[in-house]
């Protein structure tokens, strides 16, 4: 039977993704540079803890010669992927996730696998940020970008506050 979910939305949100992440290592170009020296190996990225109805199985990912991300085709369930590395993402506490992400930290993350190439994506991650106000800035001109950061800003420190609201209220 055909699940809509793994079927349609799961490969057009993995290619998004891929495309987004490439997007955000490209304006950085020595993140690539340090990369490319790990073409053809593999990065499984799991997310563990997830408590919704449908958790996102294991994204593998291909480094490219140009020392970008490839999405490798999923495998069918219970079948392993080979992975020079693997990052584990906590999600258990999402909440926690997103008041970490909303202040620019990044939730728990362990990495497992070749030193040298666990080096790098940990560089990678801990570096290589998302420059939304420059992306804005690139579409609308320099006039609307403001109005638009601010509003950004203004929705994030609102997002902010009621997750902090609702970690307050589920601790109590």
């Amino acid at each position: 039977m055909a699940n809509p979910i793994t079927d349609f939305l799961l490969p057009a949100a993995t290619a998004r993704f891929v495309l987004l992440a490439n997007h955000v290592l490209s304006a950085a170009p020595v993140a690539p540079e340090r990369l490319k020296a790990h073409a053809g190996r593999v990065l499984r990225v799991e997310v563990e803890g997830w408590r919704g109805p449908f958790a996102p199985p294991p994204l593998a990912l291909r480094i490219t010669p140009a020392g970008l991300f490839e999405a490798l085709e999923p495998l069918p369930e219970g079948v392993d992927a080979p992975a020079d590395l693997r990052l584990r993402v906590d999600a258990s506490n999402p909440f926690d996730a997103a008041k970490r992400m909303v202040s620019g930290e990044l939730p728990p993350v362990q990495i497992e696998g070749d030193v040298g190439f666990a080096s790098d994506v940990n560089w990678v991650i801990a570096n290589v940020r998302w420059d939304i106000p420059a992306d804005i800035e690139r579409v609308f001109g320099a006039s609307l970008a403001d109005t638009v950061a601010q509003a950004g800003e203004k929705a994030m420190a609102a997002a902010k506050n009621l997750a902090q609201s609702v970690a307050g209220a589920l601790k109590k």
